[in-house]
């Protein structure tokens, strides 16, 4: 293996005498073998400036280069093992995207993650078709007053954002962003950033859509979609129980024209009673995101408006209600795998009773995860030893990286 770094001009290099590390927890972990996969399609290599590259001499010291460290950005549906490794230069903020650990194997890129989604609906070649503007184009035509179908053909174009883009493809999850606002300000969102941090990849909705506008738009992606779903919470959003009362109102209007496809919900939870009142109207799932179920970490992330036992609270009130319920776990190495944090996690999904749990992998420049190492207990596991001990011990979770439709 040969460690992969890149100048100050972008050009990409190897360097063939120091051995590849990546990092967990912002310690260095050396690259093996058996935590490698070839870089996955559709990913994209980026150079990280203000960062070092670093590697392992034959000596065993670490040593930087004199060039920046480099990290792939993976699909959904691959959990990163370990991020880069990179001594800092400066100051610099990194944008907020899920950097992980690349280097080179038989002169080909490999990257230290595992596939842990197999659902070949969301591979990257089946976006961004040749018939997108068309579609489109069709898509404002049937509706030339909905606001909603705007919003979402500039996502699809601008974010190349695939729930946005299957709406117009008549097919799978389609995304249905309604509230721009928040009651969390989490540290990571990729559509709402403080000034001391750094931009946000894209912009947040900036209207609510009137129940006309949802119902015609998500009824028709239900009755004629493909595997059909839509979702509420997306990421040029808030989140959607701020909006529960036209939410409900929403599905319930949905319902009268169609019982096909799957109504979900992705949210913080922390709106007990909006995710009640969505609940009684018919919501088929909903999917809770977080970085922790440690509260401690939890607050500190997500600085949240709500005390974390909401969120469990609401977990659970929902699967009484009959709502399939899922985590969106946003993983970083070195934290998630905390032994304190598996047992906090194991604890919650036995209470709360829930399904599924989606891997996803945090967006975040990697040193400013370092912040929170002091609220994490315990022994770093490694990432794959983290699901594997989380399978043992919740032998009836689903595990998986994608939203699932009913029967599925």
């Amino acid at each position: 293996m040969q460690l992969a770094y890149c100048n100050q001009q972008g050009e990409l290099l190897e360097d063939p005498l120091l051995a590849p590390v990546g990092a967990s927890g912002g310690e260095l972990w050396e690259l093996a073998r058996e935590d490698l996969i070839p870089l996955p399609p559709g990913s994209t290599l980026a150079a990280m400036p203000g960062r070092w590259a670093v590697g392992i001499s034959a000596s065993g010291e670490a040593r930087e280069l004199d060039g920046w460290a480099v990290g792939a950005l993976l699909p959904s549906g691959y959990m990163r093992l370990l991020a880069p490794a990179g001594i800092p230069a400066d100051d610099t903020i990194l944008p907020l995207f899920g950097y992980t650990a690349v280097c080179f194997h038989n002169d080909e890129l490999n990257v230290a993650a595992m596939k842990v989604d197999q659902d070949p609906r969301w591979a990257p070649h089946l976006f961004n078709l040749p018939h997108l503007e068309q579609a489109i184009r069709e898509k404002l035509e049937e509706f030339p007053l909905n606001r909603l179908v705007k919003h979402l053909a500039n996502c699809a174009r601008e974010y190349q954002c695939f729930t946005a883009q299957n709406i117009f493809y008549n097919r799978w999850e389609g995304g249905i962003p309604v509230s721009g606002r928040c009651n969390a300000a989490c540290r990571g969102c990729i559509s709402l950033q403080s000034s001391e941090c750094c931009p946000s990849p894209q912009s947040r909705i900036d209207f609510v859509p009137t129940l006309g506008e949802i119902v015609e738009l998500a009824s028709a992606h239900l009755e004629r979609g493909e595997d059909p779903m839509i979702s509420g919470g997306q990421g040029c959003e808030g989140d959607p129980l701020l909006e529960a009362e036209l939410w409900a109102q929403a599905i319930g209007e949905i319902r009268k024209r169609t019982a096909r496809g799957t109504i979900n919900i992705n949210t913080n939870g922390g709106a007990t009673e909006g995710l009640l009142k969505l609940a009684r109207q018919g919501l088929d799932a909903v999917r809770v995101g977080l970085v922790s179920v440690n509260p401690k970490l939890y607050h500190a992330y997500h600085r949240p408006q709500y005390d974390f036992s909401r969120v469990v609270e609401s977990l659970t009130l929902a699967k009484e209600q009959g709502v399939y319920t899922s985590l969106n776990l946003l993983t970083f190495p070195g934290i998630t795998d905390r032994e304190g944090e598996l047992a906090a996690l194991i604890d919650v999904i036995g209470r709360a009773g829930v399904q599924m749990v989606q891997l996803r992998n945090l967006n975040i420049d990697p040193r400013l995860m370092e912040q929170y190492l002091p609220l994490v207990e315990g022994a770093a596991l490694g990432m794959r030893e983290f699901l594997a001990q989380l399978v043992a011990a919740c032998p009836q979770l689903t595990i998986g990286g994608f939203s699932h439709t009913k029967g599925e």
